[in-house]
């Protein structure tokens, strides 16, 4: 294993397993992995450092929409846990921002609280800001690109750059940075254009939808949803339609609650989740003729 000298060294852990810092308590160990907590200013010291000396490095926020390798991953994996939020009132209607690292959750509550809407559809979904930026991640017909403005990104070559809406070419679960093979940057900083509302009225829609979540999705360790909706029609119907809910290889299990869902009611392991995601386009494609796109990413070794 290669030497890594990043600040805050006496914080690095190796050979750390990464199925307890992701969704669907899956994944073999990383190298090295790093827990940022205190600001934006410390993940950009370990996260420079390691890029400088040819480390690879993978940002981790709440470890949803990632299938991680039982192998598990090169380099140096750094946990975003740097969660920030603030409101205000400056240009162009930017009022509230939030680190990378801030649960989308938090995000969506202290907006509804602070009487700000648009986010209600994040409230009980998963995750970061900064993989929800990457991923453009939405729920119940919205999505992050419909009140984004824009984003403060590391890139390991420029450093940070201010990327516009436009510049990260949003489209459905997928972004201009998402396309980027090389994950050489860091989601620093997200701003927003909420709408101002009353918080009894916000919060009555969040509670509607956390409602309509529960009855609708499973519960347990899963990686949200696997595979996108194809133009039309939904995943979860087609997977259904072919006989597969209640289908399991391992410990992995397509829901019985809803077919898009893949839970680990057990000890299933990333080789598994991955059998079962290939088996089940495998069907769909034979019963149906659409091939089924992932919205989850494979991380590590494969």
């Amino acid at each position: 294993m290669m030497t890594l000298l990043v600040p805050y060294a006496d914080r690095l852990v190796r050979d750390e397993p990464l199925a307890r810092y992701t969704a669907a308590r899956l994944g073999g160990p990383a190298d090295w992995l790093y827990v940022a907590r205190e600001s934006t200013d410390e993940l950009v010291e370990v996260v420079s450092a390691a890029w400088a000396q040819g480390v690879p490095v993978r940002v981790l926020g709440g470890g949803a929409n990632v299938l991680v390798s039982d192998q598990g991953v090169r380099g140096l994996v750094v946990i975003n846990d740097v969660a920030e939020v603030t409101f205000g009132d400056w240009h162009d209607g930017r009022n509230a921002a939030a680190t990378g690292g801030t649960g989308l959750t938090v995000l969506a509550r202290k907006s509804a609280a602070r009487g700000l809407a648009g986010l209600e559809w994040a409230a009980s979904v998963p995750g970061t800001v900064g993989g929800a930026v990457v991923n453009n991640a939405g729920a119940h017909g919205r999505d992050m690109a419909a009140s984004l403005c824009d984003a403060v990104v590391l890139d390991a070559e420029r450093g940070p750059q201010l990327m516009s809406r436009e510049d990260l070419a949003f489209g459905y679960r997928d972004s201009a940075l998402k396309a980027r093979p090389d994950r050489r940057f860091v989601v620093l900083l997200a701003t927003f254009a909420l709408t101002p509302e009353d918080p009894a009225v916000i919060q009555t829609r969040i509670e509607e939808l956390i409602a309509y979540r529960k009855r609708t999705q499973p519960p347990g360790a899963s990686l949200g949803s696997i595979f996108k909706n194809p133009p039309g029609d939904y995943a979860g119907r087609l997977i259904e339609a072919a006989g597969l809910k209640g289908c399991r290889i391992g410990s992995a299990l397509v829901s019985p609650v809803h077919a898009n869902f893949f839970v680990n009611i057990g000890d299933a392991t990333a080789a598994d989740y991955s059998a079962l995601i290939e088996h089940v386009r495998e069907v769909v494609y034979r019963h149906s003729g659409i091939a089924l796109e992932m919205e989850i990413e494979r991380v590590g070794e494969w």
